[in-house]
């Protein structure tokens, strides 16, 4: 491998490490706050997923539907519908940047 071949290697290495790491916490966020109601697949398949009627996000349709900023919201301030809290806020939990790592893990679960 020559010198130039063994920059470029590096590089890459060094460019594609940071998302790596962000993927494997997304992933990991995913699995502590919102797999238990949006399932491991995100389809809401879960118990509590289908008494809250919870939306598939494996489904393009579904996906198509939501913006980043919407979701960036939903995670960070939670919902609340008729007074209730459907969903608890993140805020407290997750950074801004945390929580963006987790929007590109729910685009990944799009079929």
């Amino acid at each position: 491998m020559n010198h130039r071949t063994r920059l470029s290697a590096v590089i890459l290495l060094s460019l594609s490490l940071p998302a790596l790491i962000f993927a494997a916490e997304a992933k990991d966020n995913w699995s502590q706050y919102c797999s238990r109601c949006h399932g491991a697949d995100g389809t809401g398949q879960t118990k509590i997923g289908k008494k809250l009627d919870l939306k598939d996000y494996s489904s393009a349709d579904v996906q198509a539907k939501m913006t980043d900023d919407e979701m960036l919201k939903t995670i960070l301030e939670g919902v609340t519908k008729d007074g209730k809290e459907r969903m608890a806020p993140y805020k407290e939990k997750l950074s801004a940047d945390e929580a963006k790592a987790l929007i590109g893990f729910v685009r990944s679960l799009k079929k």
